[in-house]
């Protein structure tokens, strides 16, 4: 079964979501998940991972919380600086494993190593900034552990104040604090955000760069249209 389980582990990959198929990845989350909402709002990237074209993990990416009193400590940033390089830092806001997690125990860490591994260059390619930092939510009042966050170098920080996300009044308090996890995708990354304006040089230089490839490809596009 080990030799089995690590075959499988080695075959899987993670793709991005296509358009297509965002109605299925919506209805297993809203199914599935325990949150029980696939609502992700702003910025976002979604992720399947597929072993012999099955689906097995679905993940998601969007922006980060605004304020987190454990994160910004654990940074070490200011305020001025938090509010201009937040969007440096990407919320892992679903997880939801489609198989048996007793038959392949390494399989959450797997899939969730192969999405860091890839998500700067397509959060660069889809908003035009590089991630940093990523941050995520374990509810231990339901039984997790952060396994496979630990597994994957994130670290616990502390809790959370225990306030959600409201579409009438912003936070809303529905007092089960949950564990926040960190991890730098780089080293060196988490003191670049809380650095001088020279450690985020190279990320400024790639999002201007990002910015003018996608211009010049308008600009190809439009060239190459038939008159009318």
């Amino acid at each position: 079964m080990e030799d089995k389980s690590k075959f499988v582990l080695g075959e899987v990959i993670v793709r991005l979501l296509e358009p297509h198929e965002r109605e299925r990845f919506d209805e297993l989350l809203e199914q599935k998940h325990y949150l029980k909402s696939a609502r992700i709002g702003g910025r976002s990237l979604r992720y399947v991972a597929e072993f012999n074209g099955q689906w097995i993990a679905i993940i998601s990416f969007s922006g980060a919380a605004p304020n987190l009193k454990s994160r910004e400590q654990w940074i070490g940033w200011s305020a001025q600086q938090r509010v201009r390089r937040l969007g440096f830092v990407v919320n892992n806001s679903r997880y939801l494993l489609l198989t048996d997690r007793q038959r392949y125990p390494n399989l959450g860490s797997k899939v969730l190593s192969l999405s860091l591994k890839r998500l700067s260059k397509d959060w660069q390619q889809a908003w035009a900034q590089p991630v940093l930092l990523v941050e995520s939510f374990v509810d231990e009042h339901l039984g997790y552990e952060g396994t496979c966050y630990k597994a994957c170098g994130f670290e616990a920080v502390g809790l959370t104040a225990g306030y959600g996300r409201s579409s009438r009044d912003y936070y809303t308090s529905h007092e089960r604090p949950k564990q926040l996890y960190l991890r730098a995708l780089k080293p060196g990354d988490r003191g670049r955000l809380a650095h001088g304006r020279r450690q985020l040089s190279g990320a400024r230089r790639l999002r201007r760069q990002t910015r003018r490839d996608g211009r010049r490809l308008l600009q190809r596009r439009f060239r190459n249209l038939p008159p009318d």
